[in-house]
């Protein structure tokens, strides 16, 4: 059975973002899915994913929420890979840990709009290709800085060697990266060895669900319950039009509605049933995208 919806996943670490999405759309029957926001593999936490029609939704969601994010990391000074995190190759070593004093005076200098040097094991293109591709392949590519924006940027502690973080950021923000260049600041290095996102694009982790308890309930009942959002989940912004079943059929098939609603984007319905998204302009009900 066909189901179509919102998952917002606790990615687990190990986990490529689009295997878990696989896996999600496979127990719900078809292969139609998509998500807001790669993780890598190494990294936890949110990762909103959208099944069969929800996938029609990832614009309208991702332009009504902020592209702000928030992660917890932590890393450990005095040696580097060329991953920039725990799963890489050590590549430097210098066994230099600086003083809390040290690290605290360097965050206000990341806040605001910066840039940022992507890490080489990325996902971004340089010259066609993706940055980790190349770097796989052993080709040498220079990855161009790119502009971001820190909004909040702290130290929550360290143990030892194990330094904690917490920053809101925008999207495009790589952790990594972050990370290395505070180690520079205090003229040291520094890997990555935990990533947790906790917010993004106004999903919250205390509303993510475990990939394996998903699995459990669909090896039991197949009924995913409420952790299956509807397709109009996080459109809540966008105004609601309702529309007669006569009208509801005809703007389906991509007529215009005629209406003395105001101009502007709308959730459109027919009783209960969310039929898409439209537009009206000049007293006309437009389709934008449809269910």
């Amino acid at each position: 059975m066909q189901t179509s919806g919102w998952i917002i996943l606790d990615k687990d670490s190990g986990l490529f973002s689009r295997t878990a999405g696989g896996r999600i759309a496979r127990m719900l029957g078809t292969k139609k899915f998509g998500h807001i926001g790669t993780l890598d593999p190494m990294a936890t936490g949110v990762l909103p994913i959208a099944i069969g029609d929800a996938t029609k939704m990832i614009p309208f969601v991702q332009e009504l929420n902020p592209a702000v994010k928030e992660y917890l990391f932590s890393c450990q000074f005095g040696f580097e890979t060329d991953t920039l995190d725990i799963t890489g190759h050590e590549i430097v070593r210098t066994n230099i840990v600086p003083d809390v004093d040290t690290v605290k005076n360097v965050l206000p200098k990341f806040l605001g709009d910066i840039m940022q040097t992507p890490p080489l094991y990325s996902a971004v293109h340089v010259g066609g290709v993706r940055a980790y591709d190349a770097a796989r392949r052993g080709r040498a590519i220079q990855v161009p800085p790119r502009p971001v924006h820190i909004y909040e940027l702290e130290l929550l502690g360290n143990d030892g060697n194990i330094w904690r973080f917490r920053m809101r950021c925008s999207t495009g923000t790589y952790v990594r990266s972050i990370a290395s260049d505070i180690a520079k600041m205090c003229g040291t290095v520094a890997t990555v060895d935990m990533i947790r996102r906790t917010f993004a694009n106004g999903f919250d982790i205390k509303n993510a669900v475990k990939l394996d308890f998903l699995e459990k309930v669909f090896n039991n009942s197949g009924n995913f319950g409420d952790n299956l959002k509807p397709v109009d989940f996080g459109l809540g912004d966008i105004p609601v039009l309702n529309l007669p079943d006569g009208a509801a059929n005809f703007y389906r098939n991509g007529g215009f509605v005629k209406t003395d609603t105001d101009s502007g984007l709308y959730r459109i319905y027919t009783g209960d049933v969310f039929i898409g998204i439209g537009v009206v302009r000049d007293g006309q009900l437009r389709p934008k995208r449809t269910i």
